[in-house]
Protein backbone atom coordinates (compact mmCIF):
# COMPACT_ATOMS: atom_id res chain seq x y z
CA UNK A 1 0.00 0.00 0.00
CA UNK A 2 2.78 2.47 0.55
CA UNK A 3 4.65 1.50 -2.31
CA UNK A 4 1.27 2.71 -4.16
CA UNK A 5 0.97 5.56 -2.24
CA UNK A 6 4.73 6.93 -3.20
CA UNK A 7 4.54 5.37 -6.85
CA UNK A 8 1.08 7.78 -6.93
CA UNK A 9 3.11 11.04 -5.37
CA UNK A 10 5.90 10.23 -8.30
CA UNK A 11 3.52 10.32 -11.07
CA UNK A 12 1.63 13.67 -9.83
CA UNK A 13 4.98 15.60 -9.34
CA UNK A 14 5.91 13.99 -12.86
CA UNK A 15 2.70 15.22 -14.80
CA UNK A 16 3.04 18.79 -13.52
CA UNK A 17 7.22 18.48 -14.81
CA UNK A 18 5.85 17.24 -17.78
CA UNK A 19 3.02 20.39 -18.10
CA UNK A 20 6.37 22.72 -17.22
CA UNK A 21 8.27 20.63 -20.41
CA UNK A 22 5.44 20.80 -22.41
CA UNK A 23 5.20 24.48 -22.22
CA UNK A 24 8.93 25.19 -22.25
CA UNK A 25 8.72 24.51 -26.01
CA UNK A 26 5.64 25.98 -27.00
CA UNK A 27 6.41 29.94 -27.16
CA UNK A 28 9.62 30.35 -29.24
CA UNK A 29 8.43 28.73 -32.71
CA UNK A 30 5.38 31.04 -32.53
CA UNK A 31 7.06 34.43 -31.66
CA UNK A 32 10.10 33.51 -34.44
CA UNK A 33 7.53 33.08 -36.52
CA UNK A 34 5.86 36.42 -36.03
CA UNK A 35 8.96 38.30 -36.23
CA UNK A 36 10.23 37.36 -39.91
CA UNK A 37 11.01 33.90 -40.81
CA UNK A 38 10.89 30.11 -40.20
CA UNK A 39 13.53 28.67 -37.61
CA UNK A 40 15.64 26.45 -39.45
CA UNK A 41 16.45 29.27 -42.32
CA UNK A 42 17.37 32.12 -39.43
CA UNK A 43 20.99 30.59 -39.06
CA UNK A 44 21.44 31.56 -42.79
CA UNK A 45 21.08 34.99 -42.51
CA UNK A 46 24.43 35.69 -40.65
CA UNK A 47 27.70 36.29 -42.49
CA UNK A 48 29.79 33.39 -42.89
CA UNK A 49 32.42 35.34 -40.39
CA UNK A 50 29.84 35.38 -37.20
CA UNK A 51 28.65 31.54 -37.83
CA UNK A 52 32.05 30.50 -38.25
CA UNK A 53 33.01 32.49 -34.42
CA UNK A 54 29.86 31.27 -33.08
CA UNK A 55 30.21 28.20 -30.57
CA UNK A 56 33.64 30.31 -29.29
CA UNK A 57 31.37 33.24 -28.77
CA UNK A 58 29.54 31.09 -27.25
CA UNK A 59 32.05 29.38 -24.67
CA UNK A 60 33.11 32.63 -24.22
CA UNK A 61 29.50 34.40 -22.71
CA UNK A 62 29.00 31.10 -20.95
CA UNK A 63 32.27 31.53 -19.34
CA UNK A 64 31.87 35.34 -18.32
CA UNK A 65 28.35 34.59 -17.06
CA UNK A 66 29.62 31.53 -15.09
CA UNK A 67 31.72 33.51 -13.25
CA UNK A 68 29.66 37.18 -13.41
CA UNK A 69 26.58 35.39 -12.48
CA UNK A 70 28.48 33.32 -9.05
CA UNK A 71 29.51 36.79 -7.90
CA UNK A 72 26.36 38.93 -8.41
CA UNK A 73 24.72 36.36 -5.76
CA UNK A 74 25.84 37.43 -2.74
CA UNK A 75 24.93 41.35 -4.16
CA UNK A 76 21.67 41.05 -6.21
CA UNK A 77 18.39 38.63 -5.02
CA UNK A 78 16.95 36.20 -6.93
CA UNK A 79 14.43 37.96 -9.06
CA UNK A 80 10.73 36.51 -9.94
CA UNK A 81 10.74 34.77 -13.40
CA UNK A 82 8.64 37.54 -15.13
CA UNK A 83 11.24 39.99 -14.02
CA UNK A 84 13.86 37.93 -15.43
CA UNK A 85 12.10 37.93 -18.46
CA UNK A 86 10.91 40.97 -18.52
CA UNK A 87 14.73 42.23 -18.04
CA UNK A 88 16.12 39.94 -20.68
CA UNK A 89 13.13 41.14 -23.37
CA UNK A 90 14.19 44.58 -23.03
CA UNK A 91 17.62 44.05 -23.35
CA UNK A 92 16.89 41.83 -26.16
CA UNK A 93 15.05 44.88 -28.23
CA UNK A 94 18.21 47.28 -27.17
CA UNK A 95 20.18 44.50 -28.49
CA UNK A 96 18.34 44.41 -32.07
CA UNK A 97 18.19 47.92 -32.20
CA UNK A 98 21.65 48.53 -33.09
CA UNK A 99 21.77 45.17 -35.70
CA UNK A 100 24.14 42.81 -35.32
CA UNK A 101 27.17 44.65 -33.39
CA UNK A 102 24.74 45.08 -30.52
CA UNK A 103 23.08 41.95 -30.62
CA UNK A 104 27.08 40.87 -30.04
CA UNK A 105 27.53 42.98 -27.41
CA UNK A 106 24.21 41.53 -25.81
CA UNK A 107 25.12 38.37 -26.16
CA UNK A 108 26.86 38.00 -22.89
CA UNK A 109 24.95 40.22 -20.89
CA UNK A 110 21.65 38.02 -21.46
CA UNK A 111 23.43 34.76 -21.34
CA UNK A 112 24.79 36.01 -17.63
CA UNK A 113 21.06 37.15 -16.54
CA UNK A 114 19.69 33.38 -17.72
CA UNK A 115 21.99 31.92 -15.87
CA UNK A 116 21.55 33.96 -12.87
CA UNK A 117 17.60 32.67 -13.71
CA UNK A 118 18.67 28.95 -13.64
CA UNK A 119 20.54 29.25 -10.47
CA UNK A 120 17.66 30.78 -8.71
CA UNK A 121 15.35 28.19 -9.42
CA UNK A 122 17.74 25.77 -8.02
CA UNK A 123 17.59 27.40 -5.28
CA UNK A 124 13.99 27.12 -4.80
CA UNK A 125 14.28 23.37 -4.93
CA UNK A 126 17.07 23.29 -2.36
CA UNK A 127 19.90 23.06 -3.83
CA UNK A 128 23.36 25.07 -2.97
CA UNK A 129 24.35 27.18 -5.83
CA UNK A 130 28.01 27.38 -4.07
CA UNK A 131 28.45 23.71 -4.59
CA UNK A 132 30.26 23.17 -7.86
CA UNK A 133 27.95 20.08 -8.85
CA UNK A 134 25.01 22.42 -8.59
CA UNK A 135 27.16 24.94 -10.58
CA UNK A 136 27.74 21.97 -13.47
CA UNK A 137 23.76 21.39 -12.79
CA UNK A 138 22.90 25.09 -13.80
CA UNK A 139 25.05 24.91 -16.86
CA UNK A 140 23.54 21.41 -17.73
CA UNK A 141 20.07 23.12 -18.61
CA UNK A 142 21.54 25.12 -21.44
CA UNK A 143 22.34 21.75 -23.30
CA UNK A 144 18.45 21.43 -24.16
CA UNK A 145 18.14 22.04 -27.67
CA UNK A 146 16.04 25.13 -27.07
CA UNK A 147 12.22 26.13 -27.84
CA UNK A 148 12.79 26.20 -31.88
CA UNK A 149 13.78 22.56 -31.70
CA UNK A 150 11.83 19.53 -31.59
CA UNK A 151 14.71 17.12 -30.51
CA UNK A 152 12.97 15.39 -27.43
CA UNK A 153 15.41 12.44 -27.25
CA UNK A 154 18.34 14.38 -26.77
CA UNK A 155 16.71 16.80 -24.61
CA UNK A 156 15.96 13.74 -22.16
CA UNK A 157 19.14 12.00 -22.92
CA UNK A 158 21.19 15.19 -21.77
CA UNK A 159 18.23 15.25 -18.59
CA UNK A 160 19.46 11.48 -17.39
CA UNK A 161 22.98 12.10 -17.75
CA UNK A 162 24.51 12.97 -14.34
CA UNK A 163 27.42 15.31 -14.08
CA UNK A 164 29.37 14.95 -10.92
CA UNK A 165 32.59 16.37 -9.27
CA UNK A 166 34.49 13.51 -10.58
CA UNK A 167 33.28 14.29 -14.00
CA UNK A 168 34.39 17.53 -16.50
CA UNK A 169 35.51 20.24 -15.22
CA UNK A 170 33.48 23.10 -15.35
CA UNK A 171 35.56 24.70 -18.60
CA UNK A 172 35.22 20.60 -20.26
CA UNK A 173 30.78 21.33 -19.46
CA UNK A 174 30.91 24.53 -21.22
CA UNK A 175 32.50 23.31 -24.23
CA UNK A 176 29.98 19.87 -24.33
CA UNK A 177 26.94 22.53 -23.26
CA UNK A 178 28.52 25.34 -26.58
CA UNK A 179 27.63 23.66 -29.65
CA UNK A 180 23.69 23.31 -28.97
CA UNK A 181 23.77 26.53 -26.99
CA UNK A 182 25.27 28.06 -30.16
CA UNK A 183 22.87 27.05 -32.38
CA UNK A 184 19.99 28.69 -30.18
CA UNK A 185 21.86 32.27 -29.49
CA UNK A 186 22.47 32.40 -33.62
CA UNK A 187 19.06 32.22 -34.27
CA UNK A 188 18.85 34.56 -31.65
CA UNK A 189 21.15 36.92 -33.41
CA UNK A 190 19.62 36.07 -36.40
CA UNK A 191 16.55 37.37 -36.22
CA UNK A 192 17.67 40.12 -34.50
CA UNK A 193 19.24 41.57 -37.80
CA UNK A 194 14.99 40.97 -39.67
CA UNK A 195 15.53 44.61 -41.31
CA UNK A 196 13.85 47.39 -39.40
CA UNK A 197 11.87 45.12 -36.74
CA UNK A 198 15.27 44.18 -34.95
CA UNK A 199 14.41 45.47 -31.59
CA UNK A 200 11.21 43.65 -32.01
CA UNK A 201 13.01 40.79 -32.73
CA UNK A 202 15.48 40.92 -30.17
CA UNK A 203 13.20 41.18 -27.50
CA UNK A 204 10.26 38.41 -28.87
CA UNK A 205 13.95 35.90 -28.79
CA UNK A 206 14.65 36.76 -25.74
CA UNK A 207 11.41 36.48 -24.07
CA UNK A 208 10.87 33.09 -25.48
CA UNK A 209 14.15 31.67 -24.71
CA UNK A 210 13.96 32.82 -21.29
CA UNK A 211 10.85 31.54 -20.75
CA UNK A 212 12.25 28.48 -22.35
CA UNK A 213 15.05 27.86 -19.99
CA UNK A 214 13.58 28.82 -17.13
CA UNK A 215 10.75 25.96 -17.36
CA UNK A 216 13.18 23.64 -18.18
CA UNK A 217 15.13 24.58 -15.10
CA UNK A 218 12.24 23.36 -12.81
CA UNK A 219 12.08 20.53 -14.94
CA UNK A 220 15.94 19.86 -14.73
CA UNK A 221 16.02 20.47 -11.36
CA UNK A 222 12.59 19.04 -10.56
CA UNK A 223 13.46 15.65 -11.71
CA UNK A 224 16.51 15.81 -9.30
CA UNK A 225 14.88 16.80 -6.74
CA UNK A 226 12.11 13.44 -7.32
CA UNK A 227 14.85 11.25 -7.33
CA UNK A 228 16.30 12.31 -4.29
CA UNK A 229 13.35 11.68 -2.01
CA UNK A 230 11.84 8.68 -3.90
CA UNK A 231 14.97 7.16 -4.44
CA UNK A 232 14.25 6.48 -7.69
CA UNK A 233 17.43 6.73 -10.84
CA UNK A 234 16.98 9.99 -12.26
CA UNK A 235 17.30 8.03 -15.60
CA UNK A 236 13.96 5.92 -14.52
CA UNK A 237 12.28 9.10 -13.98
CA UNK A 238 13.05 10.60 -17.21
CA UNK A 239 11.59 7.64 -19.25
CA UNK A 240 8.86 7.71 -16.65
CA UNK A 241 8.53 11.57 -18.05
CA UNK A 242 8.61 10.72 -21.65
CA UNK A 243 5.79 8.62 -20.87
CA UNK A 244 3.82 11.45 -19.64
CA UNK A 245 4.69 13.75 -22.86
CA UNK A 246 3.71 10.77 -24.60
CA UNK A 247 0.48 10.64 -22.94
CA UNK A 248 -0.27 14.23 -22.35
Amino acid sequence: MTQMLVQTAVDDKLRVIARRHKRAGGVGLQLLNLVGGQAENLLERLPDAVKSRLEDATVQALTVAMKAAQRSRGVVPDQKGWLNTAATTAMGALGGAGGLPTALAELPVTTTVLLRAIQGIAQEYGFDTDDPEVQRECLAVFASAGPLSDDDGADMAFLSARVTLTGATVHGLIRRVAPRLATVLGQKLAAQTVPLIGAVAGAATNYAYTSYYQEMAHVHFGLIQLSRESGLEKRALVEKLRNHLKNA
